[in-house]
């Protein structure tokens, strides 16, 4: 039986041994493509029958440097980089991973992003170092009795995190989700608002949703002018829902308190992002859904999927049905 590859795109990860373990009686193997190689050559020689992915664009002419494949995998939920309309027309399966228990590892980053920029705990550790006190009495901080959180999307990352929050006292929390069920919202004790709404009333607003062209820049100029000025921004789900710019301004002219920021439109960050030098903005590297179980995890799962195309089923995941 001939040998059938499984390319890696932008590999990151320090082994690649679970997903061999995975694929070992389907006679595939794993080859990571480094981000650095030509990827459409690559593919081109290995004409891989499955592709796992992680950021990479997975444009129509990558797809089309692999006569052969059968399914793409996105290491993760979201599938907004990959062109689904191409991958459809040519009959690929492409599948995702939302079920890798990531949402304790993102609801507890955007906790810490929310407390870290509330009591300006990056801020306050740098003067510390200046040889400045007393820097705590001194700074505006943002008071949380009777607090509302606001979440856009009420998914199982999104109500994991207002459990989370509800630890702070948060007095109610908002959900924008047109696709969240009311009798799921009553019975996690939400109340689902219209996106104006939340903007205006939630002294916290946390993102948790997909990126689709419906909600690519959901929050724009206008409804960061809705919020208050105690308004404090969390993005844990997809860079490309922010209009960064507008955020940056946002920022800079005191319309919100602070923002952080987990996830940007274009990663990593180019050298003269604008919030790279916004006030009260806490920054990290697109790594809320990290930790060594969820790794682990997420890379069994992504190559059980491409086992089961591979050994003649469907995806369990399956993200374009036809």
């Amino acid at each position: 039986m001939s040998i059938s590859n499984v390319a890696v795109l932008e590999p990151g990860y320090a082994s690649y041994e679970t997903e061999k373990g995975v694929l070992s009686d389907t006679n595939a193997r794993v080859v990571p493509v480094a981000p650095s190689d030509d990827v459409i050559s690559s593919l081109r020689v290995l004409d891989p029958v499955g592709v796992m992915v992680r950021e990479s664009a997975m444009t129509p002419a990558v797809i089309d440097s692999c006569p052969n494949l059968k399914v793409i995998v996105r290491y993760g939920v979201g599938v907004d980089n990959v062109d689904i309309p191409h991958a459809t027309g040519r009959g690929i399966y492409v599948a995702n991973v939302p079920d890798y228990g990531a949402e304790i590892e993102v609801s507890e980053h955007a906790v810490a992003l929310y407390l870290a920029v509330q009591r300006r705990l990056l801020t306050r550790d740098a003067e510390v170092r200046q040889g400045k006190w007393d820097i705590g009495q001194k700074a505006v901080i943002p008071g949380r009795e009777k607090a509302i959180l606001g979440l856009v999307g009420g998914g199982r990352i999104g109500l994991e995190t207002a459990r989370k929050f509800g630890a702070f006292g948060f007095s109610s929390t908002l959900v924008y989700d047109p696709f969240l069920k009311a009798e799921v919202a009553r019975a996690a004790g939400v109340k689902l608002v219209s996106l104006e709404e939340l903007c205006r009333s939630a002294d916290v607003v946390s993102l948790h949703a997909p990126l689709t062209e419906a909600t690519r820049h959901i929050i724009d100029a206008a409804h960061l002018a809705l919020m208050k000025r105690s308004t404090i921004l969390v993005n844990v789900s997809r860079g490309g829902l922010v209009d960064e710019t507008a955020l940056a301004k946002a920022l800079r002219e005191g319309w919100i308190f602070g923002a952080g920021i987990d996830v940007f439109e274009q990663e990593p960050v180019r050298e003269n992002h604008p919030l790279l030098t916004t006030p009260n903005t806490i920054l990290s590297d697109h790594a809320a859904w990290y930790s060594e179980r969820s790794v682990e995890v997420l890379q069994r799962n992504a190559a059980q999927e491409v086992r089961r195309v591979l050994t003649g089923q469907t995806p369990k995941n399956w993200v374009n049905q036809w």
